[in-house]
């Protein structure tokens, strides 16, 4: 059924009638996703902070799935009784049969939340519906609404945490973080009347640059588009893909929020000790222990020999200690990191070799 016709009927009856929508409240944040994924973050007073996360999955030019041209309901958006994890749990699914055009994608979305917590975990399972394997770009559409408000936003990206953050002067923020990958591109622009073309969706997820800031100067605010690196799925075969948001009064909260749902995603799905063997990757391991107090062990792996620094950073992106910083050979490597005179809270360890960036989170306890 056309979104189009929907958002007319909504207009002239109400949404509660038509649209089946399913949200949940946390206490310190609502998230609601609506019949074709469109997932929006509200504070408790119930301002309106995210107008659209929506997923993008894209395999050319010509051919990027997403919420406004291509998304239909496979399955409804429903609220899920019993959650699989966490404290609340919405469910639904969704696929190409609006636009019937490729690429033939099912998209399942589970959006995660904890009582009291201002944070939600989104999972995309991208499930390839083509009979043959595609070589997919997955990312994200989101337009902010900070504050209930559009334009004069900034959106600024730190290459240390990895995170996204919307602002608009000293009010709530919103952050966003890819958790399953890395990111391979991260564009913010001017939002127009017809920017959602496929053309347009893929030169931004595919631009294979992280853009640091973008400042709105206008009324109609920005867009964010993300993606990470291309990954073949074959048919019937499925990819999983895992996003924070949180919402925080200020940039510290934020950033505490967003942890916190980080931490969530590491305890359920990584293990601390695992290192990809593909000898021919640049690999950072998960810190064991962590949390730890004291000292732990951060392990990586190098594809080639070349200049290395391992540098570890606070919340707020600022150096605390270098670990390594000079030429090293090509191999696994395992160093030791004593934290010994740092407050405890979440840190930041990247790894730059050769010019390629990898970041990975721990926790120091008391």
């Amino acid at each position: 059924m056309k979104k189009i016709y929907f958002f007319s009927l909504f207009m002239l009856f109400g949404a509660s009638s038509i649209f089946a929508q399913a949200d949940f409240n946390t206490g310190a944040m609502e998230i609601l996703v609506n019949e074709y994924g469109r997932i929006r973050l509200y504070t408790p007073d119930d301002v309106r902070h995210l107008q659209r996360a929506s997923i993008l999955v894209g395999t050319s030019e010509t051919a990027v799935f997403d919420y406004t041209n291509d998304a239909e309901i496979h399955d409804s958006t429903y609220l899920v009784e019993t959650p699989l994890w966490g404290d609340f749990q919405i469910n639904g699914n969704y696929d190409n049969t609006y636009s019937n055009l490729p690429p033939n994608v099912i998209v399942n979305l589970s959006a995660y939340g904890w009582t009291n917590k201002a944070f939600t975990v989104l999972k995309f399972n991208v499930t390839n519906t083509d009979a043959a394997a595609v070589n997919a770009t997955i990312g994200l559409d989101i337009i902010p609404e900070i504050q209930g408000e559009y334009g004069f936003d900034t959106t600024t990206y730190n290459s240390t945490t990895n995170v996204t953050r919307f602002h608009r002067g000293a009010g709530t923020n919103m952050g966003m973080k890819l958790l399953s990958a890395n990111l391979s591109s991260l564009q913010t622009f001017e939002w127009f009347d017809g920017y959602n073309t496929d053309a347009y969706y893929w030169g931004k997820m595919t631009a294979g640059a992280m853009m640091p800031q973008y400042i709105s100067n206008t009324l109609d605010g920005g867009v964010t588009i993300s993606a990470q690196a291309p990954v073949s799925i074959s048919p019937g075969q499925s990819f999983d893909v895992y996003y924070a948001f949180s919402l925080g009064a200020d940039e510290a909260a934020m950033m505490a929020a967003l942890a916190e749902a980080e931490q969530k995603y590491f305890d359920l799905f990584t293990s601390v000790s695992e290192i990809n063997p593909d000898k021919n990757a640049l690999r950072l391991g998960n810190n064991v222990p962590n949390p730890f107090a004291g000292s732990t062990k951060i392990s990586f792996q190098l594809p080639a020999d070349g200049l290395v620094s391992l540098k570890v950073y606070n919340q707020m992106g600022s150096e605390v200690a270098t670990l390594v910083n000079g030429d090293m050979l090509k191999g696994s490597h395992s160093i030791d990191f004593n934290a010994t005179g740092l407050a405890q809270g979440v840190y930041f360890y990247t790894l730059n070799a050769n010019g390629q960036l990898m970041s990975n989170r721990m926790v120091i306890t008391e």
